[in-house]
């Protein structure tokens, strides 16, 4: 990968490597826009077989985070960072962390680290004892755990899609799949199962699908079954990112996908666009997840309890716009990407005048 290329054609301002001898750490920071404001994004702690596969990762998470607050209409631009691990299954360590947070804290502010996969709120709190910019811990930084709030607002994002499909907003006589019993996936199955549905549950660590099927009644899935290929009238992806190709989207058997993973297609053009051709509709996952970075980001501009509720809430509306707008779009991918970029070039375009007008 020709890195300044990539980030010229994505439009990223700046990219960070780590190497810390004293920790073994390596670690990247991408930070895709500050337009909107300084950029909050997760990071993630996560074995890639290559650097070209975390650097990938980490301009992908990015861009998709730039989108993400300018859909929920935040005061904050996109960023995220990973650690690479050289093995799965690492454990974290408190050095780690604290090394984590001197590389966030060298950016002044301009990048602001939160939770993601493999990280915890602990480790959040780790980073916040050598930095001024993390969101998600509990003791040393605030916000916790944003999954309940990112499960929320997609389980709002699935109200949209019924409502665009004409369909009554009633969970009671539907069957959802839900890929990843993790932090997101097993609370939105849990509003699920709450709301009626019927849930059938997937994941490659078991006891996270066991306490999914012992705690919440949902029926896992066989090991000989794959849960892309069965019938059911929606399909959340809550694991990682990529899963949505041409061959899984030509094996779909539903109505709607609706999960909180990042980067649900792999690639987004085209995958997007064969999606609407097959007829399924698609919730743009960067609108649909936006739950956690609505928390963490709502209480790092200071906004009230209420506030956040509200615009949690309003993820169901802003789903719903990008639905309708999408029918002259390629795909609902392209236009909750127009959706966001339309606030982000009004800002761009003010901020030009403003220093038009100071000169």
């Amino acid at each position: 990968m020709q890195v300044l290329e990539s980030m010229i054609h994505h439009g990223h301002e700046r990219i960070s490597f780590l190497n810390d001898p004293a920790t073994g750490l390596r670690a990247i920071i991408a930070i895709h826009s500050t337009v909107l404001g300084n950029a909050l994004g997760g990071t993630r702690r996560f074995h890639y077989a290559t650097e070209y596969d975390a650097l990938f990762d980490v301009l992908r998470l990015s861009e998709g985070m730039t989108y993400k607050a300018a859909a929920a209409d935040l005061a904050l631009g996109g960023g995220k960072s990973v650690i690479l691990l050289p093995r799965a299954g690492e454990q974290p360590t408190e050095a780690q962390g604290r090394a984590m947070g001197r590389f966030v804290e060298s950016h002044c502010g301009a990048y602001i680290a939160a939770e993601d996969v493999g990280v915890s709120p602990q480790f959040c709190d780790w980073m916040a004892q050598e930095c001024r910019h993390i969101m998600g811990g509990e003791a040393v930084s605030i916000g916790g755990d944003p999954s309940p709030w990112t499960a929320l607002g997609c389980f709002n994002s699935m109200k949209a899609c019924l409502r665009q499909l004409g369909r009554q907003v009633d969970f009671s006589n539907l069957s959802v799949g839900v890929q990843g019993c993790g932090a997101t996936g097993f609370k939105l199955a849990k509003l699920l199962r709450g709301a009626g549905a019927a849930v059938m549950v997937t994941d490659v660590h078991i006891p996270s699908m066991k306490r999914a099927v012992e705690e919440l009644g949902c029926v896992a899935l066989g090991n000989d079954r794959n849960l892309f290929t069965e019938k059911l009238d929606v399909i959340a992806p809550c694991a990682m990112g990529g899963m949505l190709d041409h061959t899984t989207i030509a094996n779909l058997h539903c109505e709607i996908v609706c999960g909180t993973a990042n980067n649900q297609l792999l690639n987004p053009a085209d995958d997007g666009a064969l999606l609407k051709q097959r007829g399924i509709l698609y919730a743009p996952d960067f609108i649909a997840n936006a739950g956690g970075l609505i928390r963490l980001g709502g209480l790092h501009l200071g906004m009230t309890e209420a506030a956040i509720d509200q615009k949690v809430a309003a993820i169901e509306e802003t789903t719903l716009t990008v639905l309708r707008e999408s029918a002259n779009a390629a795909s609902t991918s392209d236009a909750a990407i127009s959706y966001a970029r339309r606030r982000i070039d009004a800002m761009r375009q003010t901020k030009s005048a403003q220093m038009v007008g100071a000169r």
